[in-house]
């Protein structure tokens, strides 16, 4: 029997994307623009937070670095296409945390593929550090895409084992 609309799953997985993507570039576009992070940094934030200012044209961790224009868009197209197989997922799913963790990787995922258009790379700015010793530079969607993995991790380990006892 063919289903009308969107499942509750999807909803709040399409939703968790939307809220993700529009707080990345919320963020983003606040920080570099009206902030002025570039002409200001280093901002200590927090006691073990500063904003900072790093492109980064690879991926996570920094990570296979793309100086041509040709990886830049081989990484922007591998987004989209990873972006669209999650969606399909989430379109699939009626588990509600697996939609919402797919979610969170679908937002986090465009909003870096709107940096990478628009600036060539990903706008990062947020770095985590304890006294001298520094993390991670990232950004509301390498957040989002972090806790995405997570919690598809624990639906994966946890829950498929619960709704398969069912």
């Amino acid at each position: 029997m063919a289903r009308k609309g969107l499942s509750a799953a999807a909803i709040l997985g399409f939703s968790a994307a939307l809220i993700t993507l529009v707080l990345d570039q919320a963020t983003k576009l606040y920080t570099l623009f009206v902030f002025d992070l570039p002409v200001k940094e280093p901002v200590e934030f927090a006691p073990f937070i500063n904003l900072i200012v790093v492109w980064n044209r690879g991926i996570s961790y920094g990570l296979f670095q793309q100086n041509s224009d040709l990886g830049r868009w081989a990484l922007v197209v591998i987004s989209i296409l990873a972006a669209i197989g999650l969606s399909v997922w989430i379109r699939r799913t009626s588990a509600k945390l697996l939609a919402v963790s797919l979610g969170l990787i679908v937002g986090g995922a465009i909003g870096n593929v709107i940096d990478r258009i628009a600036y060539g790379a990903v706008f990062d700015f947020i770095q985590f550090h304890i006294g001298s010793w520094s993390w991670y530079v990232f950004n509301v969607a390498d957040a989002a895409i972090v806790a995405g993995v997570a919690g598809l991790l624990y639906d994966s380990f946890v829950l498929e084992g619960r709704r398969a006892k069912k």
